[in-house]
């Protein structure tokens, strides 16, 4: 078991700083503005809280294109409830056992509880990054996650992780797992 509760809150505190005028900037994400991409964690956040109750109702197929036009006027509030949610949904043991279904997929629960790491931890980069938020993930959840990157073959067209980006040897953790799911270490908007 990981406690997803410090990536959870360090996530909705950057989500909930991006102001209004922010949400139209460009992200490390292809094709993905910063409303897309909160859109998308609010969306995983439901989906991986469910999948951790071994809730599939209406969650067996891949996840909706993320949109920023899907965010409603009180969407911080709500991602925030959402993701702590999340981590109180993962902090039952029985959460981490047998299989449960994510992105429309069966899979071992252990495995999805990682999926929801990874997520909380790249995509919290993505959003400090591409609003110019410091960010600090403690090492452990950075090999963790790390360590789910690497645990199999992914595809690398965008859909799960892009093509790996070489960092050099001596890269931290931080961008070892960045380059691992495709993105530049160092992206930064365009000035």
């Amino acid at each position: 078991m990981i406690d997803l509760g410090p990536a959870a809150k360090r996530t909705a505190g950057l989500v909930s700083a991006v102001a209004d005028e922010q949400l139209d900037l460009p992200t490390p994400c292809p094709g993905s503005c910063v409303g897309d991409l909160i859109d998308h964690v609010g969306v995983f956040a439901t989906r991986l809280a469910a999948a951790a109750r071994k809730d599939s109702d209406g969650r067996t197929s891949p996840p909706p294109t993320p949109s920023g036009a899907n965010l409603e006027a009180d969407w911080r509030e709500r991602l925030t409830r959402d993701l702590l949610a999340l981590a109180d949904a993962w902090r039952d043991p029985q959460a981490w056992e047998g299989s449960t279904v994510a992105g429309g997929n069966v899979m071992p629960a252990e495995v999805v509880g990682l999926v929801a790491l990874d997520e909380l931890v790249v995509h919290g980069w993505d959003v400090a990054v591409a609003t110019g938020q410091p960010y600090a993930p403690p090492a452990s959840e950075i090999e963790s996650a790390i360590g789910f990157v690497t645990s199999f073959e992914a595809p690398r067209d965008g859909t799960l992780f892009g093509p790996i980006v070489p960092v050099p040897p001596d890269a931290s953790a931080l961008d070892r797992l960045l380059g691992l799911t495709g993105r530049d270490p160092s992206w930064r908007p365009a000035p």
